[in-house]
Protein backbone atom coordinates (compact mmCIF):
# COMPACT_ATOMS: atom_id res chain seq x y z
CA UNK A 1 0.00 0.00 0.00
CA UNK A 2 1.19 3.42 -0.88
CA UNK A 3 2.68 5.02 1.83
CA UNK A 4 1.05 8.09 1.58
CA UNK A 5 -2.51 6.64 1.79
CA UNK A 6 -1.85 4.42 4.77
CA UNK A 7 -1.27 7.57 6.91
CA UNK A 8 -4.19 9.10 5.48
CA UNK A 9 -6.17 6.01 6.55
CA UNK A 10 -4.29 5.33 9.74
CA UNK A 11 -3.14 2.23 7.93
CA UNK A 12 0.31 3.02 8.48
CA UNK A 13 0.17 1.94 12.20
CA UNK A 14 -1.87 -1.13 11.49
CA UNK A 15 -0.11 -2.94 8.65
CA UNK A 16 2.76 -4.36 10.68
CA UNK A 17 0.09 -5.72 13.08
CA UNK A 18 -2.17 -7.07 10.49
CA UNK A 19 0.43 -8.78 8.95
CA UNK A 20 1.67 -10.35 11.91
CA UNK A 21 -1.66 -11.43 13.14
CA UNK A 22 -2.01 -12.88 9.65
CA UNK A 23 1.06 -14.99 10.18
CA UNK A 24 0.09 -16.06 13.56
CA UNK A 25 -3.05 -17.65 12.59
CA UNK A 26 -1.16 -19.41 9.57
CA UNK A 27 1.01 -20.59 12.16
CA UNK A 28 -1.57 -21.93 14.59
CA UNK A 29 -3.42 -23.93 11.29
CA UNK A 30 -0.30 -25.01 9.91
CA UNK A 31 0.45 -26.87 13.58
CA UNK A 32 -3.03 -28.03 13.45
CA UNK A 33 -2.42 -29.63 9.97
CA UNK A 34 0.57 -31.30 10.63
CA UNK A 35 -0.77 -32.77 13.77
CA UNK A 36 -3.51 -34.38 11.99
CA UNK A 37 -1.21 -35.61 9.02
CA UNK A 38 1.06 -37.31 11.40
CA UNK A 39 -1.78 -38.96 12.76
CA UNK A 40 -3.34 -40.17 8.87
CA UNK A 41 0.11 -41.21 7.81
CA UNK A 42 1.81 -44.58 8.08
CA UNK A 43 5.13 -44.00 6.91
CA UNK A 44 7.89 -43.81 9.65
CA UNK A 45 9.74 -41.46 6.92
CA UNK A 46 6.96 -39.46 6.52
CA UNK A 47 5.67 -38.79 10.18
CA UNK A 48 9.27 -38.08 11.09
CA UNK A 49 9.63 -35.54 8.33
CA UNK A 50 6.14 -33.83 9.48
CA UNK A 51 7.47 -33.66 12.91
CA UNK A 52 10.01 -32.10 12.17
CA UNK A 53 7.76 -29.16 10.34
CA UNK A 54 5.67 -29.32 13.02
CA UNK A 55 8.42 -28.38 15.37
CA UNK A 56 9.77 -25.66 13.09
CA UNK A 57 6.36 -24.12 12.89
CA UNK A 58 5.72 -24.40 16.78
CA UNK A 59 9.05 -21.91 16.76
CA UNK A 60 8.17 -20.09 14.45
CA UNK A 61 4.32 -19.57 16.09
CA UNK A 62 6.95 -19.04 19.28
CA UNK A 63 8.95 -16.25 17.63
CA UNK A 64 5.53 -14.40 16.33
CA UNK A 65 3.81 -14.05 19.87
CA UNK A 66 6.84 -12.96 21.25
CA UNK A 67 6.90 -9.81 18.17
CA UNK A 68 3.62 -9.44 18.58
CA UNK A 69 3.69 -9.10 22.46
CA UNK A 70 7.04 -6.84 22.34
CA UNK A 71 4.83 -4.45 20.10
CA UNK A 72 1.86 -4.54 21.77
CA UNK A 73 0.09 -6.37 19.17
CA UNK A 74 -1.08 -8.90 21.08
CA UNK A 75 -1.87 -9.52 25.01
CA UNK A 76 -1.72 -12.84 25.87
CA UNK A 77 -1.86 -12.48 29.86
CA UNK A 78 -3.78 -9.41 29.81
CA UNK A 79 -7.78 -9.83 27.96
CA UNK A 80 -8.89 -6.38 29.15
CA UNK A 81 -5.82 -5.06 27.27
CA UNK A 82 -6.09 -7.25 24.38
CA UNK A 83 -10.07 -5.74 24.48
CA UNK A 84 -8.73 -2.75 23.75
CA UNK A 85 -5.86 -3.11 21.14
CA UNK A 86 -8.64 -5.31 19.21
CA UNK A 87 -11.05 -2.45 19.31
CA UNK A 88 -8.50 -0.15 18.47
CA UNK A 89 -7.81 -1.92 15.54
CA UNK A 90 -11.96 -2.79 14.76
CA UNK A 91 -12.70 1.09 14.80
CA UNK A 92 -9.61 1.41 12.39
CA UNK A 93 -10.98 -0.65 10.07
CA UNK A 94 -15.18 0.81 10.79
CA UNK A 95 -13.12 4.25 9.80
CA UNK A 96 -11.46 3.28 6.81
CA UNK A 97 -14.25 1.16 5.44
CA UNK A 98 -16.76 4.91 6.20
CA UNK A 99 -14.26 6.90 4.25
CA UNK A 100 -13.68 4.13 1.61
CA UNK A 101 -17.84 4.34 0.96
CA UNK A 102 -17.65 7.90 0.97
Amino acid sequence: MNALIEKLTGMDKLSDQVIATDFLISAKAGIQNYAVAITETTSDEIRETLKRQLNDTIDAHEAITNYMIKRGFYNAYDLHEQYKVDMQVTETALSLAEKMIL
